[in-house]
Protein backbone atom coordinates (compact mmCIF):
# COMPACT_ATOMS: atom_id res chain seq x y z
CA UNK A 1 0.00 0.00 0.00
CA UNK A 2 1.46 3.34 -1.06
CA UNK A 3 0.73 6.10 1.43
CA UNK A 4 1.50 9.62 0.17
CA UNK A 5 3.79 12.01 1.96
CA UNK A 6 1.62 14.42 3.89
CA UNK A 7 2.05 17.06 6.54
CA UNK A 8 -0.66 16.76 9.17
CA UNK A 9 -1.73 18.23 12.49
CA UNK A 10 -4.80 17.94 14.68
CA UNK A 11 -6.07 19.56 17.85
CA UNK A 12 -9.24 19.54 19.95
CA UNK A 13 -10.46 22.27 22.28
CA UNK A 14 -13.28 22.19 24.83
CA UNK A 15 -14.45 25.67 23.82
CA UNK A 16 -15.74 28.37 26.14
CA UNK A 17 -19.18 27.05 27.13
CA UNK A 18 -18.71 23.31 27.69
CA UNK A 19 -16.99 21.70 30.67
CA UNK A 20 -16.22 18.41 28.89
CA UNK A 21 -14.86 17.57 25.44
CA UNK A 22 -16.95 14.98 23.58
CA UNK A 23 -14.85 15.12 20.39
CA UNK A 24 -12.12 12.68 19.40
CA UNK A 25 -9.65 12.67 16.52
CA UNK A 26 -6.83 10.64 15.03
CA UNK A 27 -3.92 11.77 12.85
CA UNK A 28 -1.97 8.82 11.46
CA UNK A 29 -0.08 9.88 8.31
CA UNK A 30 1.80 6.57 8.21
CA UNK A 31 -1.54 4.83 7.69
CA UNK A 32 -2.98 7.55 5.46
CA UNK A 33 -5.75 7.84 8.06
CA UNK A 34 -7.40 10.95 9.51
CA UNK A 35 -10.47 10.95 11.74
CA UNK A 36 -12.76 13.42 13.52
CA UNK A 37 -15.73 12.28 15.63
CA UNK A 38 -18.18 14.39 17.64
CA UNK A 39 -20.01 12.55 20.42
CA UNK A 40 -23.55 12.99 21.69
CA UNK A 41 -25.61 11.59 24.54
CA UNK A 42 -24.20 13.49 27.51
CA UNK A 43 -20.59 14.27 28.35
CA UNK A 44 -19.50 10.79 29.48
CA UNK A 45 -21.47 8.92 26.82
CA UNK A 46 -20.57 11.34 24.01
CA UNK A 47 -16.87 11.17 24.77
CA UNK A 48 -17.08 7.38 24.86
CA UNK A 49 -18.89 7.18 21.51
CA UNK A 50 -16.36 9.39 19.69
CA UNK A 51 -13.47 7.47 21.24
CA UNK A 52 -15.01 4.16 20.18
CA UNK A 53 -15.20 5.43 16.59
CA UNK A 54 -11.61 6.66 16.55
CA UNK A 55 -10.33 3.39 17.99
CA UNK A 56 -12.39 1.28 15.57
CA UNK A 57 -10.99 3.20 12.60
CA UNK A 58 -7.43 2.75 13.84
CA UNK A 59 -8.03 -0.95 14.41
CA UNK A 60 -9.33 -1.54 10.89
CA UNK A 61 -6.69 0.51 9.08
CA UNK A 62 -3.73 -0.67 11.12
CA UNK A 63 -4.50 -4.20 9.88
CA UNK A 64 -5.20 -3.18 6.29
CA UNK A 65 -3.19 -5.19 3.80
CA UNK A 66 -5.31 -5.20 0.65
CA UNK A 67 -4.21 -2.98 -2.20
CA UNK A 68 -7.23 -2.15 -4.33
CA UNK A 69 -9.66 0.73 -4.36
CA UNK A 70 -12.60 -1.57 -3.64
CA UNK A 71 -10.87 -3.08 -0.62
CA UNK A 72 -10.10 0.39 0.69
CA UNK A 73 -13.76 1.40 0.31
CA UNK A 74 -14.68 -1.78 2.15
CA UNK A 75 -12.29 -0.84 4.97
CA UNK A 76 -13.97 2.55 5.36
CA UNK A 77 -17.37 0.87 5.62
CA UNK A 78 -16.02 -1.73 8.05
CA UNK A 79 -14.66 0.99 10.33
CA UNK A 80 -18.08 2.63 10.54
CA UNK A 81 -19.85 -0.72 11.00
CA UNK A 82 -17.48 -1.80 13.76
CA UNK A 83 -17.91 1.49 15.65
CA UNK A 84 -21.68 1.36 15.14
CA UNK A 85 -21.86 -2.13 16.65
CA UNK A 86 -19.57 -1.32 19.56
CA UNK A 87 -21.52 1.80 20.49
CA UNK A 88 -24.77 -0.16 20.42
CA UNK A 89 -23.20 -2.95 22.49
CA UNK A 90 -22.07 -0.36 25.03
CA UNK A 91 -25.58 1.06 25.30
CA UNK A 92 -27.01 -2.41 25.88
CA UNK A 93 -24.58 -2.87 28.78
CA UNK A 94 -25.18 0.68 30.07
CA UNK A 95 -28.85 1.58 29.40
CA UNK A 96 -28.38 5.01 30.99
CA UNK A 97 -26.27 5.83 27.91
CA UNK A 98 -29.31 5.44 25.63
CA UNK A 99 -29.01 7.92 22.75
CA UNK A 100 -25.22 7.74 22.73
CA UNK A 101 -23.67 8.14 19.29
CA UNK A 102 -21.37 10.31 17.24
CA UNK A 103 -20.92 12.06 13.95
CA UNK A 104 -17.79 11.02 12.09
CA UNK A 105 -15.38 11.92 9.31
CA UNK A 106 -12.87 9.33 8.10
CA UNK A 107 -10.39 10.31 5.39
CA UNK A 108 -8.07 7.72 3.86
CA UNK A 109 -5.28 8.86 1.53
CA UNK A 110 -3.41 6.47 -0.75
CA UNK A 111 -1.27 6.91 -3.85
CA UNK A 112 -2.92 9.90 -5.60
CA UNK A 113 -6.42 9.17 -4.33
CA UNK A 114 -8.68 9.69 -1.36
CA UNK A 115 -11.73 8.01 0.15
CA UNK A 116 -13.99 9.83 2.57
CA UNK A 117 -16.55 8.27 4.89
CA UNK A 118 -19.06 10.68 6.42
CA UNK A 119 -21.99 10.54 8.83
CA UNK A 120 -23.65 13.50 10.57
CA UNK A 121 -22.77 17.18 10.57
CA UNK A 122 -19.05 17.16 11.17
CA UNK A 123 -17.45 18.16 7.88
CA UNK A 124 -14.59 17.58 5.47
CA UNK A 125 -13.35 20.33 3.17
CA UNK A 126 -10.72 20.50 0.44
CA UNK A 127 -8.63 23.58 -0.32
CA UNK A 128 -7.24 23.34 -3.86
CA UNK A 129 -5.75 26.24 -5.78
CA UNK A 130 -6.89 28.68 -3.11
CA UNK A 131 -10.55 27.60 -3.43
CA UNK A 132 -12.36 25.90 -0.56
CA UNK A 133 -14.87 23.13 -1.34
CA UNK A 134 -17.06 21.28 1.16
CA UNK A 135 -16.81 17.58 0.30
CA UNK A 136 -19.26 16.22 2.87
CA UNK A 137 -22.95 17.06 3.06
CA UNK A 138 -24.60 17.55 6.45
CA UNK A 139 -27.15 14.96 7.48
CA UNK A 140 -29.39 17.52 9.14
CA UNK A 141 -32.87 19.01 9.06
CA UNK A 142 -31.41 22.37 8.07
CA UNK A 143 -29.51 20.84 5.13
CA UNK A 144 -32.73 19.24 3.89
CA UNK A 145 -34.47 22.63 4.06
CA UNK A 146 -31.55 24.16 2.15
CA UNK A 147 -31.79 21.47 -0.52
CA UNK A 148 -35.51 22.16 -0.91
CA UNK A 149 -34.91 25.90 -1.23
CA UNK A 150 -36.93 26.63 1.90
CA UNK A 151 -34.16 28.64 3.57
CA UNK A 152 -31.02 30.50 2.51
CA UNK A 153 -27.46 29.59 3.45
CA UNK A 154 -27.32 32.72 5.61
CA UNK A 155 -30.48 31.71 7.47
CA UNK A 156 -29.15 28.17 7.92
CA UNK A 157 -26.18 29.39 9.95
CA UNK A 158 -28.48 30.84 12.63
CA UNK A 159 -31.37 28.36 12.35
CA UNK A 160 -32.70 27.18 15.72
CA UNK A 161 -32.72 23.57 14.48
CA UNK A 162 -29.24 23.64 12.95
CA UNK A 163 -27.88 21.07 15.44
CA UNK A 164 -30.62 18.48 14.83
CA UNK A 165 -28.97 15.71 12.83
CA UNK A 166 -30.61 12.89 10.90
CA UNK A 167 -27.79 10.35 10.98
CA UNK A 168 -25.27 9.35 13.62
CA UNK A 169 -23.04 6.35 14.30
CA UNK A 170 -24.53 4.02 16.92
CA UNK A 171 -28.01 5.52 17.25
CA UNK A 172 -30.37 3.82 14.80
CA UNK A 173 -30.51 0.08 14.12
CA UNK A 174 -28.90 0.46 10.70
CA UNK A 175 -26.37 2.99 9.45
CA UNK A 176 -26.02 4.57 6.00
CA UNK A 177 -22.55 5.97 5.33
CA UNK A 178 -21.74 8.50 2.62
CA UNK A 179 -18.58 7.29 0.85
CA UNK A 180 -16.87 9.64 -1.59
CA UNK A 181 -13.86 8.92 -3.78
CA UNK A 182 -11.54 11.34 -5.52
CA UNK A 183 -8.05 12.15 -6.75
CA UNK A 184 -5.50 14.24 -4.89
CA UNK A 185 -2.99 16.80 -6.14
CA UNK A 186 0.22 18.13 -4.57
CA UNK A 187 -0.64 21.10 -2.36
CA UNK A 188 -4.17 19.91 -1.56
CA UNK A 189 -5.18 20.65 2.03
CA UNK A 190 -7.94 18.57 3.61
CA UNK A 191 -9.78 19.90 6.65
CA UNK A 192 -11.78 17.59 8.92
CA UNK A 193 -13.68 19.36 11.69
CA UNK A 194 -16.51 19.10 14.18
CA UNK A 195 -19.44 21.52 13.95
CA UNK A 196 -17.91 23.51 16.79
CA UNK A 197 -15.83 25.13 14.05
CA UNK A 198 -18.38 25.53 11.26
CA UNK A 199 -21.16 26.81 13.53
CA UNK A 200 -18.87 29.64 14.61
CA UNK A 201 -16.66 30.36 11.58
CA UNK A 202 -17.86 30.96 8.02
CA UNK A 203 -16.34 29.28 4.98
CA UNK A 204 -14.64 32.45 3.74
CA UNK A 205 -12.73 32.85 7.01
CA UNK A 206 -11.76 29.18 6.86
CA UNK A 207 -10.55 29.61 3.27
CA UNK A 208 -8.52 32.70 4.18
CA UNK A 209 -6.86 30.87 7.06
CA UNK A 210 -6.03 27.77 5.02
CA UNK A 211 -4.67 29.92 2.16
CA UNK A 212 -2.39 31.91 4.46
CA UNK A 213 1.39 31.45 4.85
CA UNK A 214 1.01 30.07 8.38
CA UNK A 215 2.39 26.65 9.23
CA UNK A 216 -0.10 23.79 9.27
CA UNK A 217 -0.07 23.72 13.08
CA UNK A 218 -0.62 27.48 13.23
CA UNK A 219 -3.55 27.17 10.82
CA UNK A 220 -5.20 24.60 13.09
CA UNK A 221 -4.66 26.80 16.13
CA UNK A 222 -5.92 29.87 14.27
CA UNK A 223 -9.17 28.14 13.29
CA UNK A 224 -9.78 27.09 16.90
CA UNK A 225 -9.00 30.63 18.03
CA UNK A 226 -11.53 32.01 15.52
CA UNK A 227 -14.22 29.62 16.81
CA UNK A 228 -13.59 30.64 20.41
CA UNK A 229 -13.44 34.32 19.55
CA UNK A 230 -16.89 33.97 17.97
CA UNK A 231 -18.31 32.51 21.18
CA UNK A 232 -16.84 29.02 21.48
CA UNK A 233 -20.28 27.50 22.07
CA UNK A 234 -19.14 23.91 21.47
CA UNK A 235 -16.11 21.67 21.48
CA UNK A 236 -14.05 22.36 18.38
CA UNK A 237 -11.78 19.85 16.70
CA UNK A 238 -9.67 20.55 13.64
CA UNK A 239 -7.48 18.16 11.62
CA UNK A 240 -5.48 19.37 8.63
CA UNK A 241 -3.48 17.27 6.19
CA UNK A 242 -1.56 18.63 3.22
CA UNK A 243 -0.37 16.57 0.27
CA UNK A 244 3.31 17.39 -0.16
CA UNK A 245 4.81 18.36 -3.50
CA UNK A 246 6.32 15.68 -5.65
CA UNK A 247 3.59 13.10 -5.05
Amino acid sequence: MFVPQVKAFGKSDTGLKRTENEDAFAVRPELGLFVVADGMGGAAAGALASTIFSEAALEVFSKLKAQSDENYVDAVNRAFSLAHKRIQDSVRKNPHHMGMGCTAELLFLFHKSCILGHVGDSRTYLLRGGELKQLSKDHSIVQEQLDQGLITAVAARKHRLRNIILRAVGVEESLAVDVLRGKTLPGDIFLLCSDGLTDMVDDMSIQETLSSDLSLQSKVEKLIELANSAGGHDNVTVVLCEIESGQ
